[in-house]
């Protein structure tokens, strides 16, 4: 019996062996059955487990597919009931409970329900509302397309088994200033070549028309100051209105005196632009030149012939005359060129005031050279202006000082001021007369003061009548602000302002702001450059990227 039992136990044990795998001499029996009745629990889970039903609303029952009807309880006919008094549309779709469980139909109600909710908040709405604006196309003259210049590679001398290599003085140079500016142009007239047309393109029929328009007259009465402020209210501007009309930031712009839009500007590199708005020439309107190498810092077109005399900081001043498409030299300096004034009516005697402290008198008849030449102060000039009724008489912004000479009383130096305006504590930017009488002198200063004088009598000291408070601090990015009078209306002037929105300010002599011009879409830089219509109701403003705006009627 034992010899049996044996036997026995060695062929349950060598089938036991032939068919469960190998396991770890560690486990016990217990461990074995527990770990395989998991794996048969995991696998009975797996074939419970359905492959995903697609969840889509079908409009109609095809008639080759059987449609499967789920018996729905009394609890879930009373849902139903329910669901189709809150939303009577809840079964109008056919097949909408088609091999749907209740799980599935209650998440597809909640999907429905969450939808509704988030279509009644209108978030496209509210997203396209706050959705940034697309910034309108630029206008005017086209961005150049430089290329970049490309540089050696850099390679490591260690890598090469190479020493240190010492750079001499000769084999590395700073360029000077003079290689950094730009190349001056030659003295004498030049040609008039507009720099964004083609090389052979000869310059629009319609703006020689324009050019030789006869201006219109002025009118010697004061408007009444109700009716002017009606009128600056109905100055707008849109987008056709702001054009870029030089490549960099703009130092001095002016109207053409007809009764044409036709605008000029200088920039801070030489670059002249003329600008017509509507017109169908150049870029937009804009035709641009290049007649100096160093910022224009003063322009303004002279009478019948029209010609636009333009001053620099290279030294030179040049008369613009598209009948002759040249670029004459009226008058050419060692020292950088600040302002000019009109001495004659006819335009033909002009006044310079020169960086160095100098007053230069020269006739564009006698050639480009200066009829008297007269040292006026150390300082540098800001600014010259010539009385309008009395020519004999101008205003010199010296630094901090403001004077006026006679020029029948000049010396070759220190000539005595005539009068003198007290008041400036810093340098001041501009001193103007006002346009009809010249009973009013505006200056600027940089002690963030806007000043108007009584210059009805010249003699000894003029009394301040007005002094507004005005931020002036623009930095070395922006043009000085100056105020410039309206030649409509000797009373009233215009500034830019550094105020947020921005905007362009009119004053009245009294110190009282008649309007604020502003427009968040389309005056959205500070305008250091402002200039009103010599006749029509018309405003520019300049700002630093080379743009002009305009607000017309």
């Amino acid at each position: 019996m034992d010899t049996d039992k044996s036997d026995l136990s060695l062929e349950t044990m060598q089938l036991l062996q032939e068919r469960t795998p190998p396991q770890n001499p560690g486990m016990d029996g217990s461990v074995l059955r527990t770990s395989r009745r998991i794996k048969e629990k995991q696998n009975q889970r797996k074939k419970q487990i359905l492959p995903p039903k697609c969840l889509t609303f079908r409009s109609e029952v095809k008639s080759t597919r059987r449609a499967v009807k789920r018996r729905i309880s009394g609890s879930e006919k009373e849902k139903e009931v329910k669901r189709s008094k809150a939303d009577p549309d809840h079964e109008s779709l056919p097949g909408y409970r088609e091999g749907l469980s209740e799980y599935q139909l209650e998440r597809l109600e909640n999907i429905r329900k969450n939808q509704a909710f988030l279509n009644s908040l209108n978030l496209t709405e509210i997203s396209e509302a706050l959705r940034p604006k697309q910034k309108p196309t630029q206008k005017g003259l086209k961005k150049e397309k430089t290329q970049v210049e490309m540089l050696p590679v850099r390679k490591s001398l260690r890598l090469q088994n190479k020493g240190p290599q010492s750079t001499t003085a000769t084999e590395f140079t700073f360029p000077t200033t003079y290689e950094l500016e730009k190349e001056a142009k030659p003295p004498g007239p030049i040609p008039l070549d507009p720099i964004n047309l083609d090389e052979d393109a000869t310059l629009p029929d319609d703006l020689l028309d324009v050019w030789n328009e006869v201006p219109l007259e002025q009118s010697t009465g004061t408007p009444d100051l109700k009716s002017y402020e009606r009128m600056l209210k109905k100055l707008s501007i849109d987008d056709s209105r702001v054009v870029k009309v030089v490549k960099e930031r703009i130092c001095c712009a002016a109207f053409h005196p007809s009764s044409n839009l036709l605008m000029a500007a200088g920039d801070k590199y030489g670059h002249l632009g003329l600008w017509r708005p509507d017109a169908e020439w150049g870029d937009d309107g804009v035709v641009c030149f290049e007649p100096h190498s160093r910022a224009i810092t003063a322009l303004a077109f002279t009478s019948q012939p029209c010609n636009l005399i333009t001053a620099s900081y290279d030294g030179s001043a040049r008369s613009m005359d598209l009948e002759k498409a040249v670029f004459d030299e009226v008058y050419r300096s060692s020292s950088s060129l600040k302002s000019f004034d009109f001495l004659s009516s006819d335009c033909s005697t002009l006044l310079f005031g020169e960086w160095n402290g100098d007053v230069a008198i020269v006739d564009r008849r006698t050639g480009n050279s200066c009829e008297s030449l007269h040292a006026m102060t150390a300082a540098p000039l800001r600014g010259v202006h010539v009385h309008p009724v009395q020519q004999h008489y101008f205003l010199v912004a010296e630094s901090s000082f403001v004077n006026i000479y006679d020029l029948r009383h000049l010396k070759k130096r220190n000539s005595p001021a005539v009068c003198e305006l007290y008041g400036h504590s810093r340098s001041t930017s501009s001193a103007f007369f006002s346009p009809l009488t010249g009973s009013r002198v505006l200056t600027t200063c940089m002690d963030d003061c806007i000043r108007v004088f009584d210059s009805s009598q010249i003699a000894g000291s003029i009394p301040a009548l007005t002094s507004i408070r005005h931020n002036m601090q623009t930095g070395r990015w922006l043009s000085r602000l100056c105020a410039v009078w309206d030649p409509k209306h000797q009373e009233c002037f215009v500034i830019g302002t550094m105020d947020r929105p921005r905007k362009i300010k009119v004053y009245h002599e009294s110190g009282r702001l008649l309007h604020t011009l502003q427009n968040t879409e389309h005056l959205t830089t500070v305008c250091s450059v402002t200039a009103f219509h010599p006749s029509r109701n018309a405003l520019l403003g300049g700002n630093a990227s080379g743009r002009l705006h305009i607000y017309t009627d």
